[in-house]
């Protein structure tokens, strides 16, 4: 049976060398904030050549703690997609400030940044742009908008680690990279975890303190913060995972290439990769106008499909009392989008097999 993704198969890589240090770590007595943390923080700065990195308990909290730490707040409007996860915007909301959704570019899924300008206003503090499906924004042209504007800008990096833009990592463009490890990611530990790169120390030392109910040491509370991080069992078997990631991100490049190669059929739009991004095809995510129909043909050959934002975020019944105008192209690209398996232990059997059953779609 073909799967959307496995993540049995990845485990089975590498169970012997979890399996002894997660009972290395029970034998110790030390869960939070030990030595593992430390080595991925150390790590993961170093893989993505950032100033600094510092772990977290999820990909939300990331968001969360980054707008906090910039000071982001009731009143404040930040701008950013409407086709990405909920928690993206989310994370504003719960500071307490507004999303304010910029349309995208239909071919990237990305939020365009000439849309991005026509939604800065005076109440406009920062802009969230989301490396959606693996492909880097125009991290640049964004960066150049947010500087011009006196802006902060936060990548969401949920779906991105290890893709870049101009040979640069997403996450060390913005003021701070925001990085998930839930299980499906690129590398994803056995749980929730997150991470957040930054450059400013300044905004480091805040974060450490909003993680850890707002202060570094025992009884020391200068802010109020959160209840957000990293444990040691998590951060072991990123360290493992994180020396198979450009491993594993080369299977899934090879995989997307077999895909572009061997499907051919004029009504399945291929995804699109922009010239200046390297992809990381945390989802290899097609278009057609009927969504429904390829889906009764996928269903009929029991291939597995994943639809990931089936709706913007603004037509949730969360933001149903905010009157946001509708845009276009978000609008039309959640109703055609329909994502296909791709993980790094893929067969090239099945790959196959999903090619040839696209190739029938009629």
């Amino acid at each position: 049976m073909i799967r959307l993704f496995d993540l049995k198969k990845q485990y089975k890589l590498f169970d012997k060398k979890i399996n002894k240090e997660i009972c290395s770590i029970l034998s110790s007595g030390n869960y939070i904030l030990g030595k593992n943390v430390s080595k991925l923080e150390r790590d993961t700065q170093q893989y993505l050549n950032s100033n600094y990195t510092i772990s977290c308990n999820s990909g939300t909290d990331a968001l969360v703690l980054s707008l906090r730490a910039l000071n982001v707040g009731i009143n404040d409007e930040v701008i950013t997609s409407p086709f990405t996860y909920f928690a993206t915007a989310e994370a504003i909301s719960l500071v307490g400030a507004k999303p304010i959704f910029a349309d995208i570019n239909p071919d990237t899924f990305n939020i365009n940044p000439q849309n991005i300008k026509k939604c800065i206003s005076k109440k406009t503090k920062a802009i969230i742009s989301v490396n959606l499906f693996g492909q880097a924004c125009e991290l640049e042209e964004i960066n150049t908008i947010a500087k011009e504007n006196k802006l902060y800008h936060i990548e969401d990096c949920a779906q991105s680690f290890g893709a870049t833009y101009m040979s640069k990592q997403t996450g060390t463009y913005g003021d701070m990279g925001c990085f998930s490890f839930f299980p499906t990611k690129n590398i994803g530990c056995f749980g929730d975890g997150g991470l957040i790169s930054v450059k400013s120390k300044k905004h480091y030392d805040k974060l450490k303190k909003l993680r850890t109910h707002g202060g570094t040491k025992r009884n020391q509370h200068d802010l109020i913060g959160y209840n957000s991080r990293l444990d040691e069992i998590q951060a072991a078997i990123l360290c493992i995972k994180l020396k198979f990631l450009n491993k594993f991100l080369d299977q899934r490049r090879n995989i997307a290439k077999v895909y572009q190669e061997i499907i051919n059929n004029e009504k399945i739009k291929l995804p699109f990769c922009n010239e200046n991004a390297r992809h990381t095809y945390n989802q290899f995510t097609l278009r057609v106008k009927n969504r429904n129909k390829l889906i009764k043909h996928l269903e009929k050959y029991h291939i597995p499909y994943g639809i990931y934002y089936s709706k913007p975020i603004y037509k949730y019944k969360a933001y149903s009392k905010d009157n946001y105008k509708k845009l276009p192209m978000a609008e039309k690209v959640s109703k055609e989008c329909i994502s296909i398996p791709i993980y790094p232990e893929l067969p090239i059997s099945d790959i196959k097999k999903i090619c040839a059953i696209l190739n029938k779609y009629e």
